[in-house]
């Protein structure tokens, strides 16, 4: 079984892990569970021991962003009183009954 990354380790950082599944001179696969986590490899990247594919590691790592983009507000939702009002009127004559008695009547 693998190591439980800790949620947070003092100075903002994170840990996972597992053994290495892949390596190269730019990224470190480690198998996590039963997941793969890829951590990018750079020169900056300390290492301890020699790292082969198969070794059991313990990767520290930050998340760090590398750009932000601020999206305009959503436009609001049209209104719904822009639609006129339903008629209740089961029958299918709705108000054009009285509208003809009247016009009817004033013969």
């Amino acid at each position: 079984m693998f190591g439980v990354s800790s949620p947070l380790i003092a100075g903002g950082a994170y840990q996972a892990t597992g053994p290495i599944i892949e390596l190269t001179d730019s990224k470190i696969v480690i198998k996590k569970d039963k997941e793969k986590w890829e951590f990018a490899r750079t020169a900056d990247t300390k290492v301890t021991g020699e790292m082969k594919v198969g070794s059991k590691v313990t990767v520290l790592y930050t998340m760090a962003a590398t750009s932000v983009e601020v999206k305009p507000p959503a436009k609001a939702a049209p209104t719904t009183t822009d639609k006129p009002a339903k008629s209740t009127d089961k029958s299918g004559k709705g108000s054009d009954k009285s509208t003809k008695k009247k016009a009817s009547s004033a013969g």
